[in-house]
């Protein structure tokens, strides 16, 4: 398994974003990847906060029109994730933390699909209370992209260390 992973790290890709001293390499990578779950999970959070009840005059249906954003959100990290993820396969992938991560947003993704399908699905949604079962994915999904937040920004700190990012 570490052959396989070298040799990911490998990569001309790989070796670019890792190596290289242009702000487009690792940086830029890095950002979009900051901004992509920015969008997947902040827009999450609102459409949560919304269905808890943060905001009880405003209707709930309108947010569905979130849901592409969020999947825009969800595809800038799977593509950036996937790229700095083989620039240092070695150190993430046998990190346990970063296992405990991907649980987290795979859970979170399962979570929006399931909502959209379970709540925004029903055409009577703003027209009375809405179902307990909104409010407990509400706080399934808020759990798992904070939980994936944290998980994330621990990669740096916990686990085997390598030096990406770090020149």
């Amino acid at each position: 398994m570490t052959d396989f992973l070298s040799a990911l790290e490998q990569w001309p890709l790989s070796v670019w974003v890792r190596e290289s001293a242009s702000l487009w390499a690792f940086p830029t990578f890095l950002v979009a990847h900051t901004l992509g779950m920015a969008i997947v999970a902040g827009l999450s959070a609102i459409t949560s906060l919304v269905l808890l009840g943060a905001w009880p005059d405003m209707p709930v249906k309108p947010l569905e029109k979130l849901y592409p954003v969020m999947w825009v959100g969800f595809w800038i990290n799977a593509v950036t994730g996937v790229i700095l993820l083989v620039a240092d396969a070695t150190t993430r992938l046998t990190n346990p933390d970063f296992y405990v991560k991907m649980v987290f947003v795979f859970t979170g993704v399962y979570l929006l699909r399931l909502t959209r399908k379970q709540v925004f699905a029903d055409p009577q949604l703003d027209q009375g209370p809405l179902p307990s079962r909104a409010k407990t994915l509400a706080w399934a999904s808020l759990v798992c992209w904070f939980g994936a937040i944290v998980a994330g920004r621990l990669l740096a700190y916990v686990g085997p260390m390598s030096d990406l990012g770090n020149k």
